[in-house]
């Protein structure tokens, strides 16, 4: 008879942990540090959010797998492949360079931002997302959505007599909670069809379903993609996007637009192309039609903002992130009709890699503006190279790589892959109807690059750069200049063997 009880491989689920462990850390120590020390709390959290970044590290090497079945050693539940340690540290590193902001976001706050429940709730947050790419059973891969989540509803709603923040932290709640239940609902209906919940058991026992049962398969698959468009803030389930990332701390927006489009996307491709490849003329057209709403809807709603609207500059990165969740999700329809469904997906890693570094870039140059203007407007940027040049070339950097213009190489190059992506898998529709979005995004992006360099009316306003904010921008500077110098490097980072 084989034992039941099982060894753990602890470096493999070390990044994750370490970040739960240290969040746990911060949240017994602000019991006992006093006013005065808690923004050592703060750099606990950065420290901790390094050192689990760092241990994806000794992961490189080879594929490794905890959690699995007795007597079926190759069926498991926690696996760190090259998707998982891409994904864990798109999340890890987006959140350290989230956290960096914060640090300077708290201190501003006058005492509005409890820190040691932010720090706690930020980190539980990170945890959880990432242990959803490791995920491969659709149980595991529910309770990492939802600890990514939580926390996240509650960091938006934080700031202390804010109704713009409560507004916010509500429609993101009830938005991710009826997510939620749908997708719980789709994983019920194929776990009684299927009697198993591993993502690879899956992909074998749907095909040979009992013909009673087909329908009730069917259906489970089309709920649980449903559940994680919403996540993935897919049109038309991306209503909440603009007003979230407005009432929630700059900070927090950062984070939900990496690491929260992170969290879905990864999630996506493990129900799909993992547990679902039999029913790719099922999610393959309906993510093709997706990607083309999200991205044309993004575009249109971002080239739709008025330049001297409050909070105009954070309205316009929302929509942004719809129109480049539009992106993310073209290598993921193209897997459905591709022979190679892994190159198809390495493209989605390549652009998410991309659009993480300069999106965190383009919000830590928000945040400085911020600072300065607490209603950040887009047009509170005119002349921003009058007063502090370096932030400036930056942002307008960043934003000519989310265009795809050069010298934003990087941006280029990552619209160009997903672009072949779409042309490879024989979906010329959806990549003529990416081209056009492509150009409708250069308006925007254009006028705001444009407004950096005008002549400032007058008194330019000198911008303070904190220490962890000028850590945050040259991070992300120098990260978004290497890529543009060898652009080659993330695809060979991501393009390899995922499952």
């Amino acid at each position: 008879m084989s034992s039941l009880v099982q060894s753990v491989d602890w470096l493999a689920i070390a990044p994750p942990t370490i970040a739960a462990v240290v969040g746990l850390v911060v949240l017994v120590a602000d019991l006992f540090v006093g006013e005065t020390r808690k923004p050592l709390l703060g750099w606990v959290s950065v420290a901790g959010l390094a050192a689990a970044t760092l241990m994806l590290l000794p992961l490189l090497d080879a594929d490794r797998s905890t959690f699995c079945l007795v007597g079926d050693a190759g069926v498991c539940s926690y696996t760190a492949d090259r998707f998982t340690l891409v994904i864990q540290f798109l999340v890890l590193g987006g959140a350290l360079l989230a956290a960096l902001l914060s640090v300077t976001a708290l201190k501003d706050a006058a005492k509005r931002l409890p820190e040691g429940e932010y720090w706690f709730l930020f980190l539980s947050s990170a945890a959880g997302a990432a242990l959803l790419p490791a995920s491969r059973d659709l149980a595991t891969l529910v309770v990492a959505l939802e600890v990514a989540s939580l926390p996240a509803f509650a960091l938006v709603g934080l700031r202390q007599g804010d109704r713009k923040a409560s507004e916010a932290a509500l429609k993101f709640f009830l938005s991710s909670v009826t997510a939620t239940a749908v997708s719980l609902m789709g994983i019920s209906f194929v776990y009684a069809a299927t009697g198993t919940l591993h993502l690879t058991l899956v992909a074998e026992r749907i095909q040979n379903v009992d013909g009673q049962l087909d329908t009730l398969a069917q259906t489970g698959v089309v709920l649980t993609l449903i559940g994680f468009a919403f996540k993935t803030a897919a049109v038309p389930f991306h209503f909440w996007v603009p007003d979230t990332y407005v009432g929630a701390p700059l900070p927090i927006a950062a984070y939900l637009s990496v690491i929260g489009k992170a969290v879905g996307f990864s999630g996506l491709i493990l129900v799909t192309v993992v547990a679902l490849p039999s029913y790719a003329d099922v999610w393959g057209p309906a993510l093709a039609a997706l990607a083309a709403l999200t991205m044309t809807a993004g575009n249109a709603g971002a080239l739709r903002q008025q330049a001297t609207r409050a909070y105009s500059a954070v309205r316009l990165l929302a929509w942004s992130s719809v129109g480049q969740a539009g992106y993310l999700l073209v290598p993921i329809a193209a897997a459905a009709y591709s022979d190679d469904a892994e190159r198809s997906i390495g493209s989605t890693l390549a652009y998410a890699l991309m659009y993480g570094a300069v999106n965190l870039g383009a919000f830590a140059v928000a945040a400085v503006v911020g600072r300065a203007h607490r209603l950040n407007r887009v047009t509170d940027y005119r002349g921003l190279y009058a007063s502090n040049p370096l932030a400036a070339l930056l942002l307008g950097f960043f934003l000519l790589c989310l265009a795809g213009l050069p010298p934003g190489i990087i941006g280029l190059f990552a619209k160009v892959t997903v672009f072949s992506a779409a042309v490879d898998a024989g979906l010329g529709w959806l990549a003529v109807v990416m081209a056009v979005n492509v150009v409708i995004a250069l308006v925007y992006y254009l006028q705001w690059t444009a407004l950096l360099f005008r002549a400032p009316e007058g008194e330019p306003v000198k911008h303070r750069l904190p220490a962890p904010l000028t850590a945050a921008i040259a991070l992300t500077g120098v990260l978004g200049v290497a890529l543009s110098g060898a652009p080659q490097l993330v695809l060979r980072f991501t393009d390899t063997a995922l499952f």
